[in-house]
């Protein structure tokens, strides 16, 4: 059976939250043998929100795990686990470069022992929703997919060309522009351009979100 999985999404959003040890309700307690003494969990605003953005960071790591298992099970839309995937992308890089500093998104994982498979597969290595084509060969539609991966094609190029290097400029662009190529129909599974693109969105899901390219790599 199929649900609303928007409003289920931020359900899972804030039970995620409420698995994490947040500053708001919890202070780390440590004692001494008289079982006196106690330490605070942060110490100032700053550290506060280091803790905040932690909080947020597994709550969408853990929403994109429940939303692939509920696409696996065929209990949600094709097209609203495209929107919800997309959104949950977008909010992943940004939660990754304010959360993790000089860490990784690995680093955390494990800290934190998550059994989150699919969502380190569809966050760290794809990158983008699992590829839905159009069950239609023609028409309107397909038009406006053409014309969307040539705009995406464009912008990227544009992005390049003008040296925006950084991970968190070149990732969403790549992602916009796999995703419109991946609704194409009629194309094969080894179609040269979606090989091009899954490679270097692999590449740029393996970097941290503050990291940035090369020369090299941009010439390429």
């Amino acid at each position: 059976r199929r649900e609303c999985f928007p409003t289920r999404v931020s359900s899972i959003l804030f039970a995620s939250l409420d698995q994490i040890v947040t500053p708001e309700r919890v202070s780390i307690m440590v004692f001494d043998d008289d079982f006196e003494d106690g330490v605070e969990l942060y110490r100032n605003s700053r550290e506060r929100q280091a803790y905040d953005d932690q909080a947020t960071l597994y709550a969408i790591i853990l929403a994109t795990e429940h939303l692939e298992r509920a696409y696996a099970r065929d209990a949600i839309d094709p097209q609203e686990y495209t929107t919800e995937c997309n959104k949950l992308i977008s909010q992943f890089r940004l939660a990754e470069k304010a959360a993790l500093g000089g860490s990784t998104t690995e680093d955390f994982i494990k800290l934190y022992e998550m059994d989150v498979p699919r969502a380190r597969e569809r966050l760290l290595v794809m990158g983008v929703p699992e590829p839905i084509r159009s069950s239609a060969p023609g028409g309107t539609g397909v038009a406006v997919t053409v014309a969307e991966t040539v705009q995406h094609f464009i912008t990227t190029m544009d992005a390049v060309k003008l040296e925006q290097r950084a991970v968190d400029e070149l990732q969403p662009l790549l992602s916009d522009l796999m995703d419109s190529l991946t609704r194409l129909p009629e194309t094969p599974n080894d179609f040269e351009p979606n090989r091009k693109v899954q490679k270097w969105l692999q590449k740029l899901n393996a970097m941290r979100a503050v990291d940035e390219i090369n020369e090299e790599d941009s010439r390429q």
